[in-house]
């Protein structure tokens, strides 16, 4: 069995942006007439879903929660000079696409940063593209079973600047309807199935819906809860570390 399919999660994953959503809650908690210092959100709410964050932070009122979050969402843009890609997995993903796989960002974080933050990256949502194009022989036949990760199986990118916030001078051309660094095919968020991670759903319905089975699936995470969902998916996975 090929893998066809390339699930990956996008905060800590494909993207550094770490500090950029720490300075944007900092920022917007300030306006607000809160006092959060960045290294009080590292330790005690990196992590945690805005509505969760703002509750543990002491924040009652949901009125108060929601406006908080938009005006986040807002700010959030003002800090991408300190967004950084991984490159390294970045680019085995463009060429894994152009050899015929699908590639999808499956997140709990909000669609409305994401986009954000893609668009800043140069990368795009692609139109939907031929399912008769072979699949990718780059990363092999098997079960998938090789290619399940554990803790020991990571990919670092933060060594050797590996991070970066964009990719200079790739062999990988970008297609007429991809971003100047390239395209994913699809992107499923927090809001798109009921249960988020650790449950698998996000990436199970990654998969109905494009067609292809958890054997034929490989997965790219960071965190400890999207490990556990990619476990549960019966998927192939991989750790990536920063």
């Amino acid at each position: 069995m090929q893998i066809r399919l390339i699930l990956l999660d996008f905060d800590g994953t494909l993207a550094d942006t770490r500090r950029a959503n720490t300075l944007a809650y900092v920022a917007t908690l300030r306006e607000a007439g809160y006092a959060l210092t960045e290294e009080e959100y590292a330790a005690k709410y990196f992590g945690m879903r805005c509505d969760e964050f703002l509750t543990h932070f002491g924040i009652a009122d949901p009125a108060e929660r929601e406006r908080l979050r938009l005006r986040k969402i807002a700010l959030y843009p003002t800090f991408f000079d300190t967004v950084r890609l991984n490159r390294p997995l970045w680019e085995f993903c463009r060429q894994f696409r152009a050899q015929g796989g699908r590639v999808w960002i499956v997140s709990t974080g909000s669609r409305a940063n994401i986009d954000n933050a893609m668009r800043h990256l140069g990368i795009s949502v692609a139109g939907r593209r031929s399912r008769e194009t072979a699949p990718a022989e780059a990363v092999g036949k098997g079960t998938g079973k090789a290619c399940t990760g554990t803790a020991d199986a990571s990919i670092t990118g933060s060594d050797a600047a590996g991070w970066d916030a964009a990719i200079p001078d790739t062999a990988t051309k970008p297609a007429p309807d991809e971003g100047p660094n390239g395209a994913v095919d699809g992107i499923l968020s927090g809001a798109d199935v009921a249960h988020s991670k650790p449950a698998p759903d996000c990436f199970l319905e990654a998969m109905r819906r494009e067609g292809c089975t958890p054997r034929e699936t490989l997965i790219f995470e960071d965190s400890e809860i999207g490990l556990e969902a990619a476990r549960r998916s019966g998927a192939g996975y991989f750790k990536v570390t920063l």
